[in-house]
């Protein structure tokens, strides 16, 4: 167990002022070698996304794989109840008719498609979170008002508290506050 496993801190988190400077701190934390990093702010930024080196995004993927299920389950379905279940001849009609079935399943793509979509972010993000440690902060609730925030992790294999916070003053941090589990 390291050290601050036992103190219970989850890590150090720095407050900006501006997106550009949130930005530059975390791309600044990334390349000194820090690699469990978050950052939070009142909307979304592409940028800070990168600069914290997160490329992991398997929401298109589920919708993907969930919209070809959904297509291949409407089509599926039709060929069965239409050709095998129940087939009836009506005017010499072929039983499989392809043009007849795309309504149906276009409509259980999307359906399915849009359940992948709400329940694969639902998951991957790990929601729903009522609480977090990053909550404790006082200032905290400025996230979602006009505040920029940069937390490196006490799991981080580079975290050193006194070190640690040294480095995110130095980034012209407006304040450094201390997170506890």
């Amino acid at each position: 167990m390291t050290t601050q496993e036992e103190t219970g801190i989850y890590g150090l988190m720095a407050e900006f002022d501006t997106p550009s400077s949130a930005v530059a701190a975390a791309r600044q934390t990334y390349d000194a070698g820090y690699r469990r990093i978050n950052a939070y702010s009142p909307y979304p930024i592409e940028e800070l996304a990168e600069a914290i080196g997160f490329h992991k995004n398997m929401v298109p993927l589920t919708v993907f794989i969930c919209g070809i299920l959904g297509a291949i389950g409407g089509i599926s379905l039709q060929i069965w109840t239409s050709a095998i279940d129940y087939p009836l001849n009506v005017g010499g009609r072929p039983l499989i008719s392809l043009p007849s079935f795309i309504p149906i399943t276009f409509e259980c793509t999307v359906l399915l498609a849009s359940f992948g979509a709400f329940l694969g972010m639902l998951i991957m993000n790990g929601l729903p979170k009522p609480y977090h440690p990053v909550f404790n902060v006082p200032t905290f609730d400025r996230a979602s008002i006009d505040r920029f925030f940069v937390c490196v992790k006490a799991d981080d294999p580079k975290f050193n508290e006194d070190e640690t916070r040294a480095f995110l003053t130095r980034l012209g941090a407006r304040e450094v506050s201390h997170v506890e589990k």
